[in-house]
Formats: structure tokens, sequence, C-alpha cells
């Protein structure tokens, strides 16, 4: 056992000992986090257009701070654009983390000095408590990969630029960094299919032990090392034992990871953004992730059937309920306030409050009312499988058609599968009845003969590949989107359909 995997147990105790004090009392942990921000902020020029200095209670706050999206915080992140200093929080940012939003174009969400240490300890946190759970600490004595973006940081009128992952693999810690996966300079190329082919140039011999990344890109690393060896990944790897994702909601991926993999091995879930580190998987035996409510970040939760009204209710972590989906709203001290990450999140459990992400707020299909989200199309998607085994998924997303050449509307639902069911119409009478199941409106539609039932329409072998090669978004942190209310994913994937 190396002197890696031999202190980070005392250390892990140390940290699972402190999670555990502040998990089970939340709302003093919030409270906490509330007061440091508004009186740390008092001065901003925020600050001073929503009166802090009068703030007292969370009831002030909500009086005098709306909720807001990227677009209605644009002016003061302007200000922060142009250099000047004290307009969301007190000096200058350290770094603009630069990401990509469905209707603002280019984001650059502020990281601070004092915001840093959430992204960096909180994935620090995360493989610790790992650590705690298991007593496997042996993958640090080995290689460990982060499949992400390009580190390659640019200047912005003096402001360090550049996407989250690329930020975090500058604050990697030195001990960590020696065994890091891979290299700084093949990290820095742009191009993901040249970028996969060189890594694997790089860890094809070595002993990889933890392999991180957003799971449909890993698959890809996957596949391109089983065809040049023909092996699975525990071949390839004999000591390779965990698995850290986020981004996505692994299910939908994890029978052909595993097969890829060659067996079952241990996961991490975390749930990092540019906005903040949110959450993680603190244990490998309940479900959720650990919602963390002592990192710098003030949460707020809007149920989500009134996210769009004129004044929607605005709970604190003391007012949440379980099994209910909430917008996520934070308030952090990288100077965002009010602020909607875009984010469902539902709750499995109070103190400690873990959850789940369940979709995005934006994304969902109600051409018709029956308001379907990500996690139901996820779950009828899971279960379905579950009753073909045979069946391999590779990707998939669902949307809307209108206006059918005949018949009635109907949801379409694009799909590429790695094995294809063995009967498809089978597939999709039980994928219809599982949605069915799952959103009562959706059921309605189809009794009251509104809607026909959903369509499965099968794509080609590396179609959402190619697709997403076409837009410009392969790899890196990109994700497909699960759902879209409109056609225009769509209409780009028909250019993949297999022939019937």
């Amino acid at each position: 056992m190396g002197i890696r995997s031999v202190l980070s147990r005392p250390l892990a105790k140390y940290i699972v000992g402190k999670q555990r004090k502040w998990s089970l009392s939340p709302e003093r942990t919030q409270h906490r986090v509330f007061k440091m921000l508004i009186d740390k902020a008092k001065g901003t020029q925020f600050g001073r257009d929503h009166g802090f200095s009068d703030i007292l209670s969370y009831d002030d706050f909500k009086r005098q701070v709306p909720i807001r999206d990227y677009e209605g915080l644009r002016p003061y992140v302007e200000k922060v654009l142009s250099n000047q200093a004290d307009v969301l929080w007190p000096g200058r940012p350290l770094y603009l983390s630069k990401t990509s939003g469905t209707t603002s174009g280019v984001k650059y969400i502020p990281i601070t000095q004092d915001s840093i240490p959430n992204h960096i300890n909180s994935a620090r946190d995360a493989l610790l408590s790992y650590v705690h759970a298991t007593g496997n600490s042996r993958f640090l004595d080995g290689k460990l990969m982060f499949l992400s973006g390009s580190p390659e940081l640019t200047q912005k009128n003096g402001l360090h630029t550049g996407r989250l992952s690329g930020i975090v693999n500058h604050h990697v810690p030195a001990y960590l960094r020696s065994n890091q996966m891979p290299s700084f300079s093949t990290n820095c190329i742009e191009d993901w299919e040249a970028k996969l082919d060189k890594v694997i140039e790089e860890t094809l011999e070595k002993d990889m032990r933890l392999i991180s990344g957003i799971p449909p890109w890993v698959q890809m690393y996957f596949d391109k090392i089983h065809h040049r060896t023909g092996k699975t990944m525990k071949e390839v790897f004999p000591h390779f034992s965990l698995f850290v994702y986020g981004g996505v909601n692994f299910e939908p991926y994890r029978k052909k990871l595993m097969e890829s993999i060659g067996g079952p091995i241990d996961t991490v879930e975390t749930y990092p953004a540019s906005e903040g580190f949110i959450a993680y998987q603190d244990t490998q035996d309940r479900e959720g992730l650990l919602l963390l409510l002592q990192s710098g970040i003030f949460f707020e939760f809007i149920p989500a059937e009134e996210y769009y009204d004129d004044n929607p209710r605005r709970l604190s972590i003391d007012e949440v309920e379980l099994g209910v989906n909430y917008a996520l709203i934070i308030n952090s001290n990288a100077g965002l306030w009010g602020y909607s990450i875009g984010d469902m999140v539902k709750f499995v459990s109070k103190k400690p409050h873990r959850l789940l992400v369940t979709g995005r707020i934006k994304h969902f299909i109600s051409a018709f009312g029956e308001h379907v989200i990500g996690e139901e199309v996820e779950k009828a998607m899971k279960t379905t499988m579950s009753r073909f085994p045979e069946t391999d998924l590779v990707e998939f997303t669902v949307a809307p058609q209108v206006n059918p050449k005949e018949g009635l509307p109907l949801h379409e639902w694009y799909v590429e599968f790695a094995n294809a069911p063995n009967n498809l119409s089978s597939f999709e009478k039980e994928l219809n009845l599982q949605l069915q199941k799952l959103n009562t409106y959706y059921d309605d539609l189809l009794t009251g003969s509104v809607l026909k039932a959903l369509e499965v329409r099968c794509l080609r072998k590396d179609a959402f590949i190619d697709y997403m090669r076409g837009q410009g978004k392969l790899g890196g942190q990109n994700k497909v989107p699960r759902l879209s209310n409109d056609r225009k994913l769509a209409e780009g994937l028909e250019a993949f359909l297999i022939n019937d």
C-alpha cells in the first residue's frame, strides 16, 4: 500500500466527521452561510442596489432580490467583464468560467478567491467519502484520469477565462499531479477524436485505477481501446476500480459501460457546475447525492410547477419536502444572487439532505400540456430495457411530432442501439406503457385520443457522435439533451435514421 493510500484514510475519517456535523444541522449550516454572504457582499454594487444592509432575514432577502437567470444577471456580469471591482462580490474574480447557454449564447460565470475551494475541495471530499465508505484507497496509488476539456486559459480584459474543467485542472493538488492523466499537452488538444487517440497512447500501458468523465465520452474512449486491443477495460487495466462521473444520469449508459469494463466496478456520482459544486455521492448503499450546505452556497428551491408563475414560492432547506421536483436556485460567494442554474432536483432524504437531479427546468415536452420531464423518460427507458435484456443502448433523445404526415400527434424517440430489441414493436408498446404509468397527463392524452402512442426512430451506429461532431460539440463537457419541446435536434438527427 502506497503513501497516498495510507495517508488518505485518516484524512477521509476527518472529512467525513466534519461532513456529518454540518449535514445533520442543515438549517443552522445554511443560516451561517446566508449571513456570511450578505455581510460580505454589502459593499458590492449588487449589495448596494438590493439593500443588503437592511436584510436581516431570509424573508427580507426574498423581497429585495428577485430570481434571475443569466440574462437577468448579465448587466452586472458585463461590468465584471470590463474588469470593474466589487460588482457582484468583493474584488475581482480569479477566473471566468466559459460555458454555453441555450438562450444566452456564451456565458461567463465568475469564480472568486472565496469560491474556488468549493470546486476543488468538493471533488477531493467526494473521493475521500468513498474511501471512508468502502476502505478502498489503493486507487490513489495508481494513475487517475480526468477526461475533460482543455485546461488552456485565455485572457479577457485581464481576467483568466476557460472551461470549468480546465480551470479546475490548474488546482489539482500537488500530491495527485504526478499520477494524473492525461498529460497537460494532450489535455490541451481541442479536437476531441485526436485528443482521444493521444490519450489512448499515453494510458494504454499505464496502471489506470480511476477514470472520470461524462459517460458517453468515456464510452467513446472505451470503444476505441476495445477496437485497438479486442479486450475489456479490466483486461487492459487490471487495477481499474473506480469510475467517477457527473453531468448526466448514468443509468441509460450503465449496461454498455459495464460490459465494456468487463464487469461491475464502484462508481461515484458528482454534481459539479460552473456555478458551483452542488453535491456528491457520499455513500455506496443509499440513493442520492449529498447537498453541500456548508460550501459557500445558500440554496433556494422553487416547486417546479410554479417556476413560471409570477410569484412562485421560494423555499429554504428547512421547507423542502421529499419527492417533489424543485428548480434549484443558488446564492454564492462567486457573486451569484437568486440565480437559477436551470436544473430540477428532488430530495430523497433529509438530515442528511440527499437529492437526485431529475432534469433541466427548460428541457421538457409539453406540446399538449403533458409536461414530460427527463426523469420520466429515463425511468421509462430503464424499465423497458430490463424487460428486453438483449437490448444495449448508446444514446437517445425525445421530441414531439405535432404535425405528422398522418394520424394523431405523438412523441418520437430517437434511439441509437448498440443491440436493438428483438421485437421493436413490443419494445415500443412497453416503453409507451411505462411512460403512461409515470406521467398521468400523458396517459390522459393517449386515452383521450389527443396523442397516439410513441414511436421509436432507430438511428445508425455513431449517429449521435456524428451529429455532435457536426455541431462542433463532440466530447468535453458537452451533453445531448435528453428531451426538448421543439424539433431542432430531431430534425438534425433525421439524416441518421436507419431506413426501414
